[in-house]
């Protein structure tokens, strides 16, 4: 009987040894500025790849992203439709970095109230299904141009001060990625909204700090 005791006792604990050893996953839920539009080879440089870099091992980090996507369900392109999202959501990531919100700036789309309601729900569905991620939420990067319609003044106006709201009510981590790229034009050059190589590693920094202090 003691022999059995001590076999499961020896068990458990490798077992809780072994799970230590699982890389902390991260989902990168975002738009093209996440899937990494304007990048030559996505695969190398985009920003989820270069966080995964920067936080080295022990971090498992997927991008999400998908491009011209809204956070709104009723925008022109919702990324609740999207694989990208069921990708995220079965991952089962232990920390969610969000940044949308670029597109819903659209004139066809921004509607503030729906905004907010549908991060919310958002935020709830990341939640659901007993999953209790980290969650960081983004400032969109600033919009150098209006290319595609997307307006820097319904980001500063509009969607960031839902954004922040929602972070305080909520209790998550908010990364101001627009006041860190505010001066950094340079970065943006393909079009004035997707950042470039040196751009996607400057957000990558910004977020990895802010994931692992």
């Amino acid at each position: 009987m003691k022999h059995n005791i001590l076999f499961a006792a020896l068990a458990a604990t490798m077992l809780a040894a072994c799970g230590s050893n699982e890389p902390i996953k991260v989902a990168c839920i975002g738009d093209s500025i996440t899937e990494g539009h304007g990048i030559a080879i996505q695969s190398e440089d985009g920003y989820p790849v270069v966080l995964n870099q920067i936080l080295g091992n022990g971090y498992n980090v997927q991008n999400c992203g998908r491009s011209a996507t809204t956070l709104q369900k009723k925008g022109d392109f919702p990324y609740w439709i999207c694989k990208e999202f069921s990708n995220a959501l079965a991952l089962n990531a232990d920390i969610v970095v969000i940044k949308l919100g670029t597109n819903d700036t659209k004139p066809q789309n921004w509607n503030a109230d729906r905004f907010k309601s549908d991060y919310q729900s958002l935020i709830d569905t990341l939640k659901s299904d007993g999953r209790n991620p980290k969650i960081f939420v983004c400032t969109p990067a600033p919009a150098f141009s209006k290319a595609w319609d997307i307006n820097d003044s319904t980001i500063v106006a509009g969607v960031i001060p839902i954004v922040t709201e929602l972070a305080k009510t909520n209790n998550l981590e908010i990364i101001d990625l627009h006041t860190a790229l505010a001066d950094k034009q340079e970065y943006f050059a393909v079009d004035g909204i997707h950042p470039d190589e040196p751009g996607a590693a400057y957000m990558a920094e910004v977020i990895a700090k802010a994931i692992k202090p």
